[in-house]
């Protein structure tokens, strides 16, 4: 079963630059898998729905500028975290947005457009 410090240990490394983002979020899928192997109810509450997708893509272009992918095991420790330094981006609250990946919604949860920058983000939960 993946621990919290077997995760840090891989965010860690992503950090340092030892590993590229793919590659721990591969790292973070395979430990994801390995504790959904365990049993039932590892879910933790989030409807089977198993990554939260980002996209990031230029305005003008239409190409991509990121993709990330991330557990959503994963992603419930980082957004509690993460609420200590910003509850709201964007004018999008951060606990609507766990609400909604708890409560079992699946499909594009974000949609927005950032005029100043160019740029359209996209959140998925699959």
């Amino acid at each position: 079963m993946a621990t919290a410090e077997e995760r840090m240990k891989i965010l860690k490394m992503i950090e340092e630059g030892k590993i590229s983002a793919e590659e721990g979020a591969k790292l973070l899928a395979t430990l994801s898998e390995r504790r959904q192997a365990v049993g039932p109810g590892t879910s933790r509450g989030f409807g089977g729905a198993r990554w939260l997708r980002v996209r990031v893509t230029d305005v003008a272009t239409g190409r991509a500028k990121a993709t990330v992918q991330l557990p959503l095991n994963l992603l419930d420790a980082g957004m509690k975290i993460g609420a200590h330094f910003a509850a709201e981006v964007n004018g999008v609250d951060m606990s609507t947005i766990m609400e909604a990946l708890r409560s079992g919604m699946t499909g594009k949860i974000i949609d927005v457009i950032d005029e100043k920058d160019g740029e359209h983000v996209e959140i998925f939960v699959e």
